[in-house]
C-alpha cells in the first residue's frame, strides 16, 4: 500500500512520503510504528452501537490517482483501495479490528489446510474452490471461474506493463518463470490480440483451472506465507473480456468488469471516480463487504489541507480521505485533544524512506560508490525527520530494512548514526571534497514529502553537498519517474522519498527483499528496486532466505540480507510509521484495514440526516 504497498501503495501506493500496501506506498509521511499495537486516537471501530443504515453517498477526498485501474496489475496502496470496492480477490483481510492482518477467504470458500484436503502434505500443491454465486457485471451477468483466476494471475507477467511484485511469486509458482519468459518475446507490446493469444495458448504447470470452480497451485518450494501472498490483488480473476485491451492501458480502466458490491461509473484521471452499485452482486456472496453507501464518489482535486478542514467542519461533500491524510504538522493537535474522529493504525511499513540511484551519471557517477552513499547517509538526521513528520509518537525511527513487527527484523541495530564530519570525511577520501551536486524526487503535493526534501537539503548542505528538488506530481511519481528505469539511467534524479509496505503480514521478508534489493529481476518495471540496486552478495542470501525451511532458519537470512543491504547503503530508511486516517463525524464504523492503509469504504455507513 505502498503501495504505499503495496509500493506503500506502489502499494502504492503504497505509498507519508508515499502511502503503503502493499508494497508501494502512498502516505504522506511519518503517521506510522514499528509496534502492531491496536488503533489509538478516539475512533469508534470497537464502540460502535447504533444500528448500520444503509443509502447516501460516501465522498472521498484527494489530490492523487491510482497508479492502474488495473486489478492485476496496480501495486500501489490507493491503487489497491480504490479496487477494494469493485475487485475480489480469493482470499483478503476483512475490516475486523480484531483481526484486520489475518487472510480469510473473498472468493474461495474456505483457507486450504491439509485436513480438509486443501493443501498438500509436502506443501506445494494448493487446491481452492471458488464460491459459486460470484458474478461479473455483464450482460447478463457470469460466474467467476477458476479460469478468470489463471487469466488473472498469467496477466501479471505481461510484457506491457508488468505487476511490480512479480519477483515474489515469478519463481515460486512452478513453471511460471518459463511462462514469464515467453511472454517477454512478444514484438508488440501495444497489441492486445498478440498478448491475448501468447497468454491463451501458453499454460503454467502450476496454475491451473481443474473446473470451473476450482483452481490448483503447485509451488516448486514450501511458502508458508502463500495464502497471505494470495490476498495481493494480482491474483484477481480476470473476465475473457480484458483480452481486447492492453493490460494497464488507459483504454481498459474505461472498460473495467467488477465481481464487487460496487462497479465503476466513471474515470477521469485525476480528476474524479465514481463508484455505484452493481446490480450482478449479491450481498449473500460476499462475507467481506457490507456495501452500506450507495455511491461512493472520490474528488482527486483536494489539498491536502483543504481535505482536513472539511472533514473536521463537516462539509457536506467531505466524509473520508482518500490519499489525502492528516498534515503532520497537525497531529499533535488532534492527538492532543483526542480527536475521535481520528485512528492511529500499524502499517508494517518503511515510509517514507531515501531510495540512491546507484546507477545515476551524475558527479561523475558518484552515487555508483558505497562509499558516496554511505557518507550521504552519515550526514541526514534521521530523528531530525522523524520529528518534521510528526513525531516519535506515530514514527518510530527504522534504521534497518525490516520493521521489527517482520520476521528477520527483530534485532535492530544502526550502522549510519547522524555524524557530519565522518560525512566531509568520506566525500573527501571517495574524492569530493568540493562536495556534490544531489537531485532529490519528491512529491510536492504531499507536506510529509515536502518536510522530508527540505529536511535533508538542508541537512546535506551541512556536508558539502548541494540539493536540488524534483518536484511531481502525486499521481506521476510513480507511473512516469520510480518504475521507468530508463528515468533513473539518465540521472533525472539521485535520491527519491519513497515508501513501502509489507505486501502481508509476519512471515513477510520476502515481500520487501524480492521487490526491492534482489538485483536486475527486481528492476521496474517487473519489480520496485528503483535505484537500481545490484549486489551478489545480497541477491544469494534472499535465495537462501526464501528457501529456509524453517522460520527460525529464515529469520537468521533475513537479518543477514538487511545487513548486507544497509552496508551497501541502498538506501535510508526513516521511520516504520502508524497510519493516521481521519474521517468526518457522520462516518460510523470505519475500520482501519493495514493492506490498504484507510478505512474500508465498503464497510461504513452515514448517519441518515447527513446522507445525499
Amino acid at each position: 500500500m505502498l503501495h504505499t504497498s503495496r509500493r506503500s501503495t506502489l502499494v502504492t501506493v503504497v505509498a507519508v512520503a508515499g502511502l503503503t500496501l502493499a508494497a508501494c506506498s502512498s502516505g504522506d509521511g511519518g503517521t506510522g510504528s514499528t509496534d502492531n499495537e491496536g488503533s489509538t486516537g478516539g475512533t469508534d471501530q470497537a464502540e460502535e452501537t447504533a444500528e448500520p443504515v444503509a443509502g447516501g453517498t460516501l465522498n472521498m477526498l484527494g489530490s492523487g490517482d491510482v497508479d492502474y485501474m488495473d486489478p492485476n496489475i496496480s501495486y500501489y496502496s490507493i491503487g489497491y483501495l480504490a479496487l477494494r470496492p469493485w475487485s475480489r480477490q480469493l482470499f483478503t483481510y476483512p475490516a475486523d479490528p480484531d483481526h484486520n492482518t489475518e487472510a480469510v477467504p473473498d472468493l474461495a470458500t474456505e483457507l486450504p489446510t491439509t485436513d480438509n484436503g486443501g493443501l498438500s502434505e509436502d506443501g506445494l500443491t494448493y487446491t481452492i474452490t471458488l464460491r459459486n454465486d460470484a458474478k461479473w457485471n455483464t450482460d447478463p451477468a457470469r460466474a467467476v471461474t477458476a479460469q478468470d483466476v489463471v487469466r488473472g494471475v498469467k496477466r501479471t507477467c505481461n510484457p506491457a506493463q508488468p505487476f511490480g511484485g512479480l519477483p515474489n511469486y515469478e519463481t515460486l509458482i512452478q513453471g511460471f518463470q518459463e511462462f514469464c519468459d515467453g511472454y517477454a518475446q512478444i514484438d508488440d507490446t501495444t497489441d492486445p490480440a498478440a498478448l491475448a493469444d501468447y497468454a491463451n495458448n501458453h499454460d503454467v504447470a502450476g496454475l491451473q483451472a481443474t473446473d470451473d470452480q476450482t483452481v490448483v497451485f503447485t509451488l516448486t518450494h514450501p511458502a508458508a506465507y502463500f495464502v497471505d501472498m494470495l490476498t495481493m490483488p494480482a491474483f484477481s480473476p480476470a473476465p475473457e473480456e480484458y483480452d481486447a485491451y492492453v493490460p494497464a492501458s488507459a483504454e481498459l480502466a474505461q472498460h473495467t468488469l467488477s465481481d464487487g458490491p460496487y462497479q465503476i461509473e466513471s474515470y477521469n484521471p485525476t480528476k474524479k471516480i465514481v463508484f455505484t452499485r452493481n446490480p450482478a452482486w449479491e450481498a449473500s456472496s460476499d462475507p467481506v463487504r457490507n456495501a452500506y453507501v450507495d455511491k461512493i464518489v472520490i474528488d482527486e482535486t483536494v489539498t491536502q489541507d483543504s481535505t482536513q478542514q472539511q472533514l473536521q467542519t463537516g462539509t457536506a461533500s467531505a466524509d473520508m480521505e482518500f490519499d489525502n491524510f492528516p498534515p503532520p504538522s497537525q497531529l499533535p493537535g488532534l492527538i492532543a485533544k483526542d480527536d475521535p474522529n481520528l485512528n492511529i493504525g500499524p502499517t508494517s511499513s518503511s515510509n517514507p524512506y531515501l531510495v540512491f540511484n546507484t546507477v545515476s551519471p551524475n558527479n561523475d557517477g558518484a552515487l555508483t560508490d558505497p562509499q558516496v552513499r554511505q557518507a550521504l547517509s552519515y550526514a541526514i538526521d534521521r530523528d531530525a525527520l522523524v520529528q518534521v513528520l510528526g513525531g516519535k509518537a506515530v514514527n518510530a525511527p527504522l534504521s534497518q530494512v525490516l520493521p521489527t513487527s517482520i520476521v528477520g527484523g527483530e534485532d535492530t541495530f544502526d550502522l549510519y548514526p547522524y555524524d557530519v564530519e565522518k560525512a566531509k570525511s568520506m566525500l573527501a577520501d571517495a574524492g569530493y571534497a568540493d562536495g556534490l551536486t544531489i537531485k532529490i524526487l519528491y512529491r510536492n503535493a504531499s507536506e510529509g514529502s515536502t518536510k522530508v526534501f527540505q529536511t535533508v537539503q538542508q541537512e546535506l548542505s551541512q556536508a558539502g553537498v548541494t540539493v536540488e528538488g524534483v518536484a511531481s506530481p502525486n499521481a506521476d511519481f510513480y507511473t512516469k519517474y520510480l518504475q521507468v528505469p530508463d528515468v533513473a539511467q539518465r540521472g533525472v534524479w539521485d535520491m527519491a522519498v519513497a515508501g513501502w509496505g509489507a505486501d502481508w503480514y509476519g512471515n513477510a521478508a520476502l515481500s520487501y527483499f524480492n521487490p526491492l534489493f534482489s538485483g536486475e529481476p527486481s528492476f521496474p518495471p517487473v519489480g520496485s528496486n528503483f535505484g537500481l540496486y545490484d549486489s551478489e552478495k545480497t541477491n544469494d542470501l534472499i535465495q537462501q532466505a526464501a528457501n529456509a525451511k524453517t522460520e527460525d532458519e529464515a529469520r537468521t537470512l533475513w537479518a543477514q540480507a538487511d545487513k548486507q543491504v544497509m552496508t551497501d547503503a541502498a538506501f535510508f530508511p526513516i521511520t516504520n510509521p502508524k497510519q493516521a486516517n481521519y474521517h468526518a463525524a457522520q462516518v460510523h464504523n470505519a475500520v482501519y484495514v493495514p493492506a490498504i492503509q484507510n478505512f474500508d469504504p465498503t464497510n461504513v455507513w452515514i448517519e441518515p440526516e447527513k446522507q445525499d
